[in-house]
């Protein structure tokens, strides 16, 4: 059997090690991309062994992580600058630095560029961190860089920490209530990702495939799932009172780039435009799509709440 070799850009968030795990699981030999100061610990003992030193906004230091020699079969990309996960992290890593990490690949001859972007980021302009990924996407073809897309809807499970505290209590948080949304559960995405750097046949590149749930959540059918799979009654509550979204946000956004950036996508969400057009393709590459019961049911289970 011919083992992939993997390259993974952004291994160290909370996504990017999920995305490491399934690689693995799934047989790949992953290489991770990081910086020289980045915190290893966690990727160490998921198996990582192998490490390429690389920024996103130094090119050369992208040329050589994805040198030839190392025989990458594929290079997945879930770094988020806008999230400012590590210390250099701005809005440029999702512009520039994701241009010259497209122009890496290309130059050094990696034939799959595995892309985590966003459902519906090209409807998104007016929201920087959501159209950026549209941008990476258009870019990838100008190049001719081989490539799958994956577009995520929200991640369900987006902090684990403070969620397993409210549903304790018989609330779930949501950042969109009243509304109609697409999501996903992370482990889902990343193995979805393992297969579209390792498994997936070359005929299916060059797209972009809607990944989540088999019908959009909102507040009420979350909070129903929650009440079947543990048999209690429970509440849906915004995680950012309507108070701050609409008099403190607005504020604080003329004064702050990254507050302006996610007013805008709540804005945007709360259109009813942030769910999948497409399904067929995901149902054709991974299978059946979950419903919203049963990653429901997977969620409590994986966090010891049944």
């Amino acid at each position: 059997m011919n083992t992939k070799k993997v390259v993974v850009a952004g291994a160290t968030g909370k996504l990017g090690n999920k995305i490491v795990k399934a690689l693995i699981d799934q047989g790949a030999e992953v290489t991770a991309l990081v910086r020289a100061t980045s915190n290893r610990t966690v990727l160490e003992k998921l198996g990582v062994k192998n490490f390429v030193i690389g920024d996103l906004m130094n090119r050369t230091s992208l040329h050589k992580a994805l040198a030839p020699a190392h025989g990458f079969d594929a290079i997945v990309a879930s770094a988020a600058g806008y999230t400012r996960h590590s210390k250099g992290d701005s809005a440029k890593t999702d512009t520039i630095g994701y241009q010259n990490l497209v122009d890496a690949a290309k130059e050094t001859g990696i034939p799959r560029f595995v892309l985590i972007s966003i459902l519906e980021c090209d409807k998104a302009k007016q929201v920087p961190h959501f159209y950026n990924k549209y941008l990476t996407e258009k870019y990838l073809i100008e190049k001719q860089q081989p490539f799958i897309a994956l577009r995520p809807g929200a991640f369900f499970d987006w902090d684990d920490d403070s969620m397993v505290k409210k549903i304790k209590k018989g609330i779930v948080p949501v950042f969109f209530h009243g509304v109609d949304y697409g999501t996903i559960y992370t482990p889902d995405l990343a193995r979805y990702t393992a297969m579209a750097a390792i498994s997936l046949p070359e005929s299916e590149l060059n797209t972009t495939v809607d990944v989540g749930w088999s019908t959009p959540v909102n507040g009420t059918t979350l909070a129903s799932a929650f009440g079947k799979v543990l048999g209690k009654p429970f509440e849906a509550k915004p995680v950012i009172p309507s108070i701050v979204i609409k008099v403190i946000a607005p504020i604080i956004a003329l004064f702050s780039d990254f507050m302006h950036d996610m007013l805008e996508m709540v804005k945007w969400v709360n259109t009813g435009v942030y769910v999948s057009k497409n399904t067929e393709r995901q149902l054709k590459l991974f299978g059946d799509l979950p419903t919203i019961e049963e990653a429901v049911n997977r969620y409590v289970k994986d966090q010891n709440l049944i």
